[in-house]
């Protein structure tokens, strides 16, 4: 699919539905579960009203830190060369991966779906970078823009000890691998914000609500580059609203949610805390404001390679419950501020992804845009008590099911039913 700026539309594509009337009337009930599979990805970088069903995270790093391992390893269809050599990951490689939920496959049952549709997310493996990357360095500058399109960074760090594959710096040591990263996507950024505000100086504002926006936007970009320039992200700026939504244009790298990725060796998966290496990274993404991880690119590896009942097997040999996947996307989703919903019936049961905080019109408008401008309420049935009653008309009946109107805020594991009029 085509990918445009961070702030456009993708354009939608229309979903043909089959719908049933009430007592005669033309408002219509959306069952999902009876429409044909909505591919709608409604494309704006986590806007208020819509956003995409498939989040993109880019894994970055220097080179040899286990990037394209893991990005083989989480994704079904990798095909990144992983090999012992600099910038073997020259194009972004792209591929998109079931986000695991257990509770998908439980309501798939009880609805006696034909099928269990999950949310997803989609991993970006951005080639290695390296110091002077913001000055072009071992093509740097392609790298930084690979970033700008991204949601969230994934940061991989290498915490283990390795002869046989060489670090681009000579030695294992995170908080310096941490720092290279960091400086160059904050050269970045300096970069592009005085370039931004020398435009600022040289345009007049056409009205009085342009000016405001301008000023806005300078007082935010004067805020970010003292931030910058002490050596701080732009994330960790405070703004108001209307200063964050002023600089939304200009994709900021170090705007942009992280989350570190402790790569360890396969003997410390069970118990990472005991490396020193990871201590560092934990240390160092306090400072930062930012999420940390702890995953074996290499154990990821051997899981793809394996039968699903001898995975199980392998990770309990390893003294470990699951794979690293699910701890990595469930943290890209609580830094993100995201939470899923639910559509189930006979044809399908799929998972929604929406912001924390969107009402029941701006959940729909996920599905389809038409769905929100012609909402009128929304059938909702919390998760444990849809699982407890076992059915729509059994959760109707013991008084679980709840009419929720325009002002409610859907919450996390709501199983939901629109009612919309066209």
């Amino acid at each position: 699919m085509a990918r445009m700026a961070c702030s456009q539309l993708l354009p939608s594509m229309a979903i043909p539905l089959k719908s049933s009337f009430l007592n005669g009337s033309s408002h219509q009930w959306l069952r999902l579960s009876e429409s044909t599979h909505p591919v709608v990805l409604i494309k704006r970088r986590f806007s208020v009203a819509k956003i995409s069903m498939s989040l993109r995270a880019g894994i970055v790093g220097l080179p040899n830190v286990g990037k394209s391992t893991l990005f083989n390893a989480v994704v079904e269809n990798g095909k990144a060369q992983a090999a012992n050599f600099p910038f073997c990951t020259i194009e972004p490689n792209v591929g998109i991966v079931a986000v695991p939920d257990t509770r998908l496959h439980v309501l798939s049952d009880i609805s006696k779906s034909k099928r269990a549709v999950p949310a997803s997310i989609e991993f970006v493996d951005i080639a290695g970078l390296v110091k002077g990357a913001s000055q072009g360095e071992g093509l740097g500058n392609k790298f930084l823009s690979h970033i700008r399109e991204v949601d969230s960074i994934l940061q991989v760090v290498r915490c283990f000890e390795d002869n046989d594959i060489v670090h681009v710096n000579g030695k294992v040591e995170p908080k310096a691998d941490i720092d290279v990263i960091n400086l160059e996507l904050i050269f970045s950024d300096l970069d592009q914000i005085e370039k931004r505000m020398e435009k600022l100086k040289k345009g007049r504002a056409k009205d009085s609500q342009a000016k405001v926006k301008e000023e806005a936007e300078k007082s935010a970009l004067e805020k970010i580059q003292q931030a910058l320039l002490d050596g701080k992200p732009a994330r960790s700026v405070s703004l108001s609203e209307f200063e964050k939504d002023a600089i939304t244009q200009l994709c900021l790298l170090t705007m942009k949610p992280v989350i570190f990725v402790a790569n360890v060796a396969e003997s410390e998966v069970a118990e990472p805390e005991n490396n020193p290496h990871v201590k560092e990274v934990i240390k160092k993404a306090a400072e930062l404001n930012s999420g940390v991880v702890t995953i074996s690119a290499q154990v990821e590896s051997e899981l793809s390679e394996l039968p699903l009942e001898e995975r199980i097997e392998y990770l309990k040999s390893l003294g470990v419950n699951e794979s690293g996947l699910g701890n990595l996307i469930r943290e890209t989703y609580g830094l993100l501020g995201l939470r899923t919903y639910f559509t189930s019936g006979e044809k399908e049961t799929k998972a929604w992804t929406i912001l924390t905080g969107m009402t029941a019109p701006q959940a729909a408008g996920v599905i389809h845009s038409d769905f929100e401008k012609g909402f009128i309420r929304a059938e909702t049935v919390a998760y444990d008590d849809f699982v407890s009653a076992g059915s729509f008309a059994a959760a109707r009946e013991k008084g679980l099911l709840r009419l929720e109107g325009k002002d409610y805020v859907v919450q996390e594991g709501d199983i939901m039913l629109f009612r919309f009029n066209v």
